[in-house]
């Protein structure tokens, strides 16, 4: 995906079960794509396609979501516009069942009752996840709340302050958190 997008690739994150140590998961490789904007297709799609990526859904309608499916092994490619509250979504679940046990054990614990039905269509399946996936994403949040004086990095997620810059800029990856001139 770098290599066929290069600096239009904005970000590229494993997502999904497979993403997260120690949870069962199908053999599909969740990977979430951020270009500029997802309807201009015509700044990504051909070179996706040239890699071997085949675009296989279109939806304007939630997030203006584009999927490819992947070359050579079964990835599903989640491609959003930079900006998408959905962005944010999908790593704060990730990010929370890497880090919290308990939830971990939850969603697995639902996941394998789900598996045992049968599914005409497996948007049902996913449909299905979507109240456990949002208590997770809701307890995330609510954990996450920074004490007063503290600042998130919109890039990395790092948190800092450094009060004596005008410019505040994360000493993790570089990004910029603050800019108090307005620029």
């Amino acid at each position: 995906m770098r290599d066929a997008l290069g600096a239009r690739a904005l970000s590229i994150e494993h997502v999904g079960s497979t993403s997260i140590p120690g949870l069962a998961a199908k053999p599909v490789i969740d990977m979430l794509l951020t270009v500029a904007d997802t309807t201009d297709e015509a700044a990504y799609v051909p070179d996706l396609e040239r890699a071997g990526f085949r675009l296989t859904i279109r939806e304007p309608e939630w997030h203006e979501h584009r999927m490819f499916k992947g070359p050579r092994i079964n990835i599903n490619l989640h491609v959003f516009s930079q900006g998408s509250t959905e962005i944010e979504r999908m790593l704060t679940f990730r990010d929370r069942l890497r880090a919290n046990a308990v939830d971990r054990r939850r969603y697995e614990d639902f996941k394998r009752e789900l598996a045992t039905r049968e599914w005409n269509v497996v948007q049902d399946y996913a449909d299905s996840k979507g109240t456990i996936v949002e208590e997770i994403v809701a307890a995330a949040r609510a954990q996450s709340v920074l004490p007063a004086g503290t600042l998130r990095c919109f890039r990395c997620g790092a948190v800092q302050v450094d009060y004596r810059l005008c410019k505040v800029f994360c000493a993790a990856c570089g990004g910029l958190i603050e800019n108090c001139s307005g620029d």
